[in-house]
């Protein structure tokens, strides 16, 4: 039975991930759900970001996905693992989750000249450590240097895009990164949400430092995972069409995916 992939975030930040996907690989059916009811998941403890995305992805896999996307940097980092080695094997042997910190990790090395890479993420992405833990596993020699951004993901829900406010804020955790070290010369948005902030950033980061947005990647990711493995892009069914579900109020989704994806959405409300 053919069903769509799954695009799973706490809540509006992985439509970022899902835009970018769909223009990798549009004929695919895609199901997106944000658990915008119990978001932000980037404060929260590991025990329960790693309980409420398994939730979604008992969902998911209920809703006839074979194949999961979370498109959520703190689920990634806190429930991913878990989720892959404890639960699939007797869960669903036959379904697969993939992250997002992987794909990025694996190019990020191939970016950095100076070897010197600073993270912009949640709370909880930096506290996990799992950038710097995953990015030394494919390049050692690259020093790893991180910022909690814990008043972006607000701003950027609230459509406070291009204000002297939201100025203040990007400035200060931009500042607080590259205090770490002046050889930076690469930095990871490792938040769905930020890319955008993405003008703001550019104005207030330094020419000369690159800036990687994940969307991209994950997407050319997805591509090649398909590709090198027919059997699960089989089980994926090929509409071209999206469905859009919360756990949250829809109308208050759908108004608020247009900062996201720039158009409304028609969503529907879902209980886990």
């Amino acid at each position: 039975m053919k069903g769509p992939i799954g695009i799973f975030d706490s809540g509006y930040g992985g439509l970022t991930v899902l835009s970018a996907i769909r223009k990798e690989l549009p004929q695919y059916d895609y199901l997106y759900l944000g658990d915008n009811a119990r978001t932000p998941y980037g404060t929260r403890s590991f025990e329960t970001v790693y309980q409420y995305t398994l939730e979604a992805v008992r969902y998911l896999f209920g809703q006839g996905c074979s194949l999961v996307i979370l498109a959520c940097n703190t689920a990634s980092a806190k429930a991913l693992r878990s989720i892959q080695q404890c639960d699939l094997p007797s869960l669903a042997p036959d379904k697969r989750v993939l992250g997002v910190i992987r794909p990025t990790t694996e190019m990020i090395g191939d970016q950095t000249t100076s070897r010197q890479v600073g993270i912009l993420g949640t709370t909880g992405t930096v506290l996990s450590d799992s950038y710097p833990v995953e990015i030394h596993k494919f390049f050692p020699d690259v020093q790893v240097f991180q910022q909690a951004c814990p008043m972006w993901v607000p701003l950027v829900e609230n459509n406070e895009l291009g204000n002297h406010g939201t100025e203040y804020f990007v400035r200060k955790s931009v500042d607080n990164l590259l205090q770490q070290s002046a050889h930076i010369d690469t930095v990871l948005l490792a938040c769905t949400h930020y890319p955008l902030l993405l003008n703001t950033i550019k104005k207030l980061m330094p020419a000369h430092i690159s800036i990687v947005t994940q969307g991209e990647i994950v997407a050319k990711s997805l591509a090649d995972y398909l590709q090198r493995h027919p059997e699960m892009a089989d089980r994926c069914s090929q509409n071209g069409n999206v469905t859009f579900q919360t756990t949250d109020d829809e109308d208050k989704f759908d108004r608020a995916s247009k900062i996201f994806l720039g158009y409304q959405t028609n969503s529907t409300k879902v209980g886990l």
